[in-house]
């Protein structure tokens, strides 16, 4: 492999003039020699189109219409050349150094087709929320239960990317995930002991603000690829679809009466795998939900510990 292999960035982009100058500079400040950016803005009508054009020669930029942001970083897929590929949201960042470790990382495992390190979610002026609960060493059987890496933390091969065939783009969230578990099957991936990016958590962040689509399209690729769903999807969905929390902002509260109810429906979602989904709410949240019907006479919620939906992505 080339040891200075070209880096192609995408951004996919809609009215994302808020926070789209500060993805661009950490985009531009890389230390490494040969990157190769897109931005593929779907027909912004903020202050995006400006932004763009102020930087000139030192992007490339596209603005039309597209079919959300799959269908947008597919088609800055194909206009792009690098054997290292990865997209980068209009409102996230990379870390100084970022894409000189993870090439770093590919270079050095070249069997794995995708390298992903550390990852940190931060707020609107750019201030540390957390870590992003990444998982290493890598795993096959980590995204059996959820997507153990950050996206923007995270680049891969070209080759491996065109193979699987690039992102699913009826989807509007879970995209990410989907490709993740794709590639898995096929592909070894490499973990980069370095913080690469920052995922940015805000109100109208799409996964927050599309929740019921995020718990459903998850939801739904964990049934294709597994044929099984685990207690806190299940679990963290409905606790979603009883009182609107977004999960990360306005934290989960627990309830008795959906851990209950989460038996229930597990048992619809994986009615093939029922031992296994009994087994799994049992060992996990049954006991605690059945000592807290006890002690609130069944009439519901609070306080009781147990394993809800992951902060969104």
């Amino acid at each position: 492999m080339d040891p200075a292999p070209l880096v192609s960035i995408v951004t996919p982009c809609f009215n994302a003039g808020r926070f789209l100058a500060r993805t661009i500079e950490s985009v531009l400040a890389q230390d490494y020699p040969r990157i190769e950016y897109i931005v593929m803005d779907g027909g912004s009508t903020d202050e995006t189109p400006g932004i763009l054009e102020g930087y000139g020669g030192r992007l490339q930029y596209l603005s039309a219409r597209d079919g959300g942001a799959a269908d947008a970083i597919n088609r800055g897929f194909l206009r792009s050349a690098g054997s290292i590929f990865a997209w980068l949201n209009a409102d996230d960042t990379y870390f100084p150094g970022a894409i000189s470790a993870a090439v770093h990382g590919l270079l050095s495992a070249p069997e794995a087709a995708v390298a992903y390190g550390e990852g940190l979610w931060i707020d609107e002026r750019g201030e540390v929320l957390g870590r992003y609960p990444t998982v290493t060493p890598y795993h096959r059987s980590m995204f059996e239960r959820e997507c153990g890496i950050c996206q923007p933390a995270s680049f891969l091969r070209r080759e491996a990317f065109a193979a699987v065939g690039m992102l699913h783009a009826d989807l509007q969230l879970a995209f990410d995930y989907d490709l993740w578990i794709r590639l898995s099957l096929q592909h070894r991936f490499v973990a980069v002991r370095e913080t690469l990016a920052a995922s940015r958590m805000h109100r109208a962040n799409k996964s927050l603000g599309q929740k019921r689509l995020m718990f459903q399209e998850n939801i739904g690729v964990l049934r294709r690829y597994y044929r099984y769903v685990p207690v806190n999807w299940v679990y963290g969905y409905l606790s979603f679809l009883r009182d609107g929390r977004d999960q990360y902002f306005e934290p989960l509260r627990h309830s008795a009466l959906v851990y209950l109810a989460s038996l229930a429906a597990g048992s619809y979602y994986n009615r093939r795998h029922l031992l296994r989904y009994w087994s799994e709410w049992f060992s996990h949240i049954g006991a605690a939900a059945w000592r807290r019907l006890r002690e609130s006479g069944g009439k519901g919620a609070g306080g009781v510990g147990a394993a809800g939906g992951r902060p969104p992505r």
